[in-house]
């Protein structure tokens, strides 16, 4: 578990292909791994994953196939910038929002102009995401948790500060980039939680006409 809020930037120094997997050797930046030991996980850019070897200043991690299908791992090339945090320990401060490392969909970075001292994004996201996207919620972009200013029909808005720009790679996003999201983990469950099975296989909402039927409510 993490918090979105990157503790550094690395960098990708080397891709070992594994068999359809990849193995990834990353420097750490600014990254202390003087606690961090073989088996600990650590997101990179938003992805939960596990140290497999250690040096004193770079780590490996394997990312199987399924994640980098699912992720934007596996479309990085040597040198590029990372998001780099460390795992959550229970007595840390949570000063971005709970994130799971599990990547739920892949944006595309449509815009960005200033705003003050900031930098507005719009990122595009699947539709089957957008559902779970709120205005002034959480999500998890790249590994950075940050607030969603604004919804749109088919993207959504974010305001970086200078202080995120410098501390990220949001600074080198370029129109078109491609970006790992992962939406809030309490609008995950609570769509679960109001969806009910029908006859035919399929689901309905528990507010639905249907869904309260199922439940013993009547109109």
């Amino acid at each position: 578990m993490f918090t979105g809020i990157v503790e550094a930037v690395g960098r990708i120094r080397e891709q070992q292909a594994m068999g359809g997997d990849q193995r990834l050797w990353i420097d750490a930046g600014d990254l202390p791994l003087v606690d961090v030991r073989l088996g600990d996980s650590i997101s990179v850019s938003g992805v939960c994953l596990t140290v497999v070897n250690l040096e004193a200043r770079a780590f490996a991690v394997d990312v199987s196939r399924e994640t980098l299908h699912r992720t934007v791992l596996g479309k990085l090339g040597h040198g590029a910038p990372v998001n780099l945090e460390k795992a959550l320990r229970l007595s840390d401060r949570l000063g971005g929002h709970l994130v799971a490392g599990h990547v739920d969909g892949i944006g595309h970075l449509r815009t960005f102009h200033p705003s003050g001292r900031s930098l507005i994004y719009r990122i595009e996201a699947p539709a089957e995401l957008m559902r779970f996207i709120a205005t002034k919620g959480s999500i998890c972009v790249d590994g950075i948790s940050l607030t969603v200013n604004a919804v749109l029909e088919s993207s959504f808005e974010l305001n970086l500060i200078p202080h995120s720009l410098e501390k990220t790679t949001a600074r080198s996003w370029k129109v078109g980039q491609k970006l790992n999201l992962e939406v809030d983990l309490l609008a995950r469950y609570l769509e679960q939680l109001a969806v009910v099975s029908r006859s035919d296989g399929g689901v309905e909402s528990v507010f639905s006409a249907a869904g309260l039927a199922s439940k013993g409510y009547s109109a």
